[in-house]
């Protein structure tokens, strides 16, 4: 029976190259992208919903569906401070998670980071691993956490942090190796097959992917 896919961060980098690889996939027969404002073409099987993120009638009314994939994700830079950037990183995720497990989607699938950790003295890190902690909380049948390293792929905003990430990790991609491995850098789109081919072939339970496993789920 074909499926319908939720996507929160649709324009982002992964979510992007996600919704495109859902439209063209058999298995589903609708995708519908929660939005701030119109902001994407219009395509068959494609539904933009526009919600507000701050209130949670809106988000219960556009939360049904089979599986909902989270790509949601800024940086302090663009959000302009940190309690702005935990709004986008933290609330969102978590109270779309949340109202989601209520109306009984069986699947959830998260874009974290490399290093996530609730522990980390490092903000950045520290917010995404209060995220997967929060959402690991709520009981979905199946939890997917996928923490990828530096993304790979064009944007239309330019990230001066990323961009020299990129260059230092590509230098030394290759003594990237056993534990380190995790830090190479991934496609963003090869993040997006990994979500689907998890969201349809893996079991239930909680599962968490760092780069290199999910390069292997993409089967790159």
């Amino acid at each position: 029976m074909p499926l319908t896919a939720v996507v929160l961060g649709a324009t982002g980098l992964t979510g992007n190259s996600l919704v495109t690889l859902l439209l063209h996939d058999n298995r589903f027969s609708k995708v519908k992208v929660l939005l701030r404002s119109p902001s994407l073409k219009q395509r068959p099987g494609l539904e933009p919903v526009i919600v507000d993120f701050d209130d949670e009638e809106s988000l219960a009314a556009a939360l049904h569906g089979d599986i909902l994939f989270c790509c949601i994700g800024t940086t302090i830079a663009k959000a302009g401070n940190k309690e702005n950037f935990r709004k986008v990183d933290f609330e969102i995720p978590v109270r779309c998670a949340t109202i989601a497990h209520r109306q009984n989607m069986q699947q959830f699938l998260l874009v974290s980071s490399v290093g996530a950790n609730p522990a980390s003295i490092n903000f950045y890190a520290r917010t995404k691993g209060e995220t997967e902690k929060a959402i690991e909380k709520i009981g979905f049948p199946a939890l997917h956490i996928f923490r990828p390293s530096v993304l790979l792929g064009a944007r239309e905003e330019f990230r001066l942090g990323e961009w020299i990430g990129k260059f230092l990790i590509l230098v030394f991609y290759f003594l990237l190796q056993g534990r380190w491995k995790k830090y190479r850098p991934i496609k963003a789109v090869n993040v997006a097959k990994a979500m689907i081919n998890a969201a349809i072939n893996t079991p239930s339970g909680t599962h968490v992917y760092e780069s290199d496993a999910i390069k292997e789920l993409a089967g790159k």
